[in-house]
């Protein structure tokens, strides 16, 4: 796997129902599917009966997903194992797998925990050793750190707290503006300018709440701003994007964030707000990443700043909820991180005006056991360099540019297959 450093923030996001398996009657849960298909054979706890196991490492067939939907719908000539094409559809089969994979998982935690475990202190990867150090810590719900040219950090709590950290101390930043914090929503990404030594700028993200009404419901969408601090207060403050008054979601999930500057521009990525359709739609602010001036301008070349209707800052589309993005520091590509359903957590490798599939295509289901849909790629859609299934909860990632651990150092993303 690649050393693309990876935050493992553990999110708990919010279930919602919007997608067409949904609107079906009835759909099927994939516990029941398994409980009145598979456990006579497999056992209850997949742990094997009549049938052989399905969370040990003894398989007769590879267990690439792929290759468990094809037994799943195929069957194996000359054993017990019998063909389910014809009583289930692709979607239902796709989402067995997944619980198949995530039952597989949930019974090695146990042991993975130990191995991964410090011994003495001391954490062992495949490449290098390491310990970890407790810079500082605070209550609250930490959600963004980054680092002030002279070394100081500056830190965002989720419910709307902004800090300088020096020598372990905290000074909270007063004056920032108006936060609306709203389920997953609150103070989000910060960052200063590349040229904060000579400009001052620091950047904020956060959930803003809008005038329109959803559902009768308040609304709102992620906000960015940039501002000034002097003497501990937040000043000089300029909006840089923010969504129309019409284009808010009541729901308090896939606030997305996370800056990257690059050559005067600055990206950044919004979820899709709990409406997983809006994804597809570019005259919707749901599910992109976006491109801007540094400045809050639109750039002419950005790919649909011509089409009508369209938000002009997006720079792709179809994403769930991008919580991590990141530059590569010698090629400049673009790479992002984001969430899954229940399953199908992904790298992205962003390119300009690229539709990432949400929610047409997926490698996850639903949280509730159903499926999103039957199909995990698609012509003009793209897809994931990476995924997770099940779903690891990956959230913001970097690249370690640094010599003390040399085997990580500016070490890519790879196209990996992934079991």
């Amino acid at each position: 796997m690649s050393r693309l450093l990876l935050s493992l923030v553990l999110l708990c996001t919010s279930p919602f129902i919007a997608t067409a398996q949904d609107e079906k009657q009835d759909p099927v849960k994939v516990d029941t599917l398994y409980t009145d298909n598979c456990s006579g054979c497999h056992g209850e706890k997949l742990d094997g009966g009549n049938g052989p196991s399905l969370v040990d490492d003894e398989w007769v067939h590879d267990t690439s997903a792929a290759s468990l939907a094809a037994v799943i719908k195929n069957g194996v000539a000359d054993t017990e194992m019998m063909a389910f094409g014809e009583m289930m559809g692709d979607d239902e089969i796709r989402a067995l797998v997944i619980y198949i994979k995530e039952m597989e998982a949930k019974s090695k935690v146990d042991a993975i925990a130990a191995r991964m475990a410090p011994k003495g202190g001391v954490f062992n990867s495949a490449d290098h050793k390491f310990k970890m150090t407790k810079l500082f810590d605070s209550e609250g719900r930490f959600w963004d750190i980054n680092f002030m040219p002279n070394g100081d950090m500056i830190t965002t709590l989720k419910d709307k707290n902004l800090y300088i950290v020096k020598d372990g101390k905290m000074v909270e930043i007063t004056g920032i503006p108006e936060v609306w914090v709203h389920g997953q929503g609150g103070l989000l990404s910060v960052a200063p300018h590349p040229d904060y030594e000579k400009n001052g700028w620091v950047y904020l993200s956060y959930s803003s709440k809008l005038a329109g009404k959803v559902n009768d419901k308040d609304s709102g969408m992620t906000k960015v701003v940039r501002g000034r601090i002097k003497d501990n207060k937040w000043v000089d403050n300029e909006v840089l994007f923010e969504a129309r008054d019409e284009d808010g979601s009541d729901k308090g999930a896939h606030f997305g964030s996370r800056f990257v500057f690059d050559q005067g521009y600055l990206y950044f990525g919004i979820g899709d707000r709990g409406y997983q359709d809006k994804a597809q739609d570019i005259s919707l602010p749901n599910g992109n990443i976006y491109r801007i001036h540094d400045d809050g301008r639109v750039p002419t070349d950005n790919p649909f700043v011509d089409t009508e209707g369209a938000y002009p800052e997006i720079w792709s589309y179809g994403h769930r909820n991008p919580q991590g993005l990141s530059k590569h520091p010698v090629t400049g590509d673009l790479y992002d991180s984001e969430h899954g359903p229940r399953g199908g957590d992904e790298i992205n490798l962003i390119q300009k005006g690229k539709n990432f599939g949400w929610p047409v295509i997926t490698y996850g289901m639903n949280y509730n056991g159903t499926p999103v849909t039957d199909i995990t790629e698609k012509g003009g859609m793209e897809q994931p360099l990476h995924y997770w299934t099940p779903s690891i909860a990956v959230s913001d990632m970097d690249f370690y540019t640094g010599d003390a651990f040399p085997a990580w150092k500016n070490d890519p993303p790879k196209v990996i297959s992934v079991p």
